[in-house]
C-alpha cells in the first residue's frame, strides 16, 4: 500500500445542466489533477455525491477514469452502505480490475455499535477481492469509530489503512501508536493534515485538492518532511477557501470553485443545490485572497 501513501483526491461527479455525468469536464478534471502531482485518485467518495448516483452510474464512472490514466495513478473506488448484506453483494459482483483497494466509510443512519462495526467491516473484509481502507467520519455516519475498534480491525490482513476525519488527535494519536507496521493512517481533514502527518499519518484524501491540487501537494509534501514552517503557512493561507467549502455542503462549495476556475459546472444532484450568490461571493473573494 505504498502507492497510497501522500496527497489522494476525492474526486467529485460533474454534472451538465440536466444533471447528467458530464465526462467532458471529468476528463478535464483528471488531467488537472494529475498534471499537479496528485499520488492517487479516490472514485466514488462522498465528494463525487455517490450516494445520489446509481451503481451503474457509479461503475461508469469508475471505468472512464481507469480508462483515461495516462500517469497511471492507483485508484481508489468507494463502496460503502448501511446494508452490509446487499453491499456485500455488490462487492462480489463488481469489476474491480485496476483498483487498488476499496473505501468504505462506516454504516450511516443505523448508528450501530462498535461490535457491529467490526462485525460489518470483517465479513466484509473477508470477502472483498481488494484490501479494505476503513473511512470514519462521524459527521456523516453519525456514529464514531472508536480507536479500539479501528485497532481489532487493523489485525484483519485484508484490511490495510483508516481515513480519519473524526478530528478527535488523541484518538488518531492512539490509533497510530497501536497499529501494525505498513498500515495507512491517512487524513480526511484537509486542515488537520500536517498535524495527523506529524503524529505518523502518511497523507491526505483531500476535498480541497480537486480545486487546488498544486497547492494541496505542497502542504502534504511539507507535512511528511516535518517542514513545520511550509505546512504551518500553507494551513493559514488556505483556511479561508477551505472554511466555504463546507458552508452549503460538501460538494457545493468545491463545484463552485470549480466553476469559477473553468473546471467543471457548479451543478449538484438533489437534494443538495448550487451555491447561492453570497457563496459564489465569497469564494471568489477568498480566491482573490489565495493569490494576492
Amino acid at each position: 500500500m505504498e502507492s497510497l501513501k501522500g496527497l489522494g483526491v476525492a474526486l467529485v461527479t460533474p454534472f451538465d445542466v440536466d444533471e447528467k455525468i458530464d465526462f467532458e469536464a471529468l476528463l478535464k478534471l483528471l488531467k488537472y489533477t494529475a498534471t499537479h502531482g496528485v499520488d492517487y485518485w479516490v472514485v466514488m467518495g462522498s465528494t463525487g455525491e455517490a450516494i445520489t448516483l446509481s451503481n451503474e452510474e457509479q461503475e461508469e464512472i469508475l471505468q472512464f477514469v481507469l480508462k483515461n490514466n495516462p500517469n497511471n495513478l492507483p485508484i481508489v473506488f468507494g463502496l460503502g452502505g448501511s446494508n452490509t448484506a446487499a453491499l456485500l453483494t455488490r462487492l462480489q459482483a463488481l469489476d474491480l480490475s485496476g483498483v487498488t483497494a476499496i473505501l468504505s466509510s462506516s454504516p450511516a443512519y443505523n448508528k450501530p455499535t462498535q461490535q457491529g462495526i467490526i462485525a460489518h467491516f470483517k465479513l466484509l473484509a473477508d470477502n472483498s477481492p481488494k484490501p479494505i481502507i476503513l473511512y470514519n467520519v462521524p459527521g456523516r455516519t453519525c456514529s464514531n469509530m472508536e480507536a479500539s475498534t479501528t485497532l481489532n480491525l487493523a489485525s484483519h490482513p485484508n484490511i490495510v489503512g483508516i481515513k480519519e476525519a473524526s478530528g478527535d488527535l488523541e484518538q488518531i494519536k492512539e490509533i497510530i501508536e497501536g497499529v501494525p507496521d505498513g498500515f495507512i493512517i491517512t487524513s480526511g481533514d484537509d486542515m488537520l493534515t500536517p498535524e495527523i502527518t506529524k503524529l505518523g499519518g502518511a497523507g491526505a484524501i483531500s476535498v480541497l485538492a480537486n480545486a487546488l491540487p498544486a497547492e494541496f501537494k505542497q502542504l502534504v509534501t511539507a507535512s511528511i518532511n516535518k517542514d513545520e514552517n511550509t505546512s504551518n503557512h500553507l494551513v493559514s493561507k488556505l483556511q479561508e477557501i477551505n472554511d466555504l467549502m463546507y458552508v452549503e455542503g460538501n460538494p457545493t462549495g468545491l463545484k463552485e470553485l470549480l466553476s469559477q476556475q473553468g473546471v467543471c459546472s457548479n451543478n449538484v444532484r438533489l437534494p443538495l443545490v448550487s451555491a447561492t450568490y453570497n457563496l459564489q461571493k465569497s469564494i471568489k473573494a477568498a480566491t482573490t485572497n489565495l493569490r494576492a
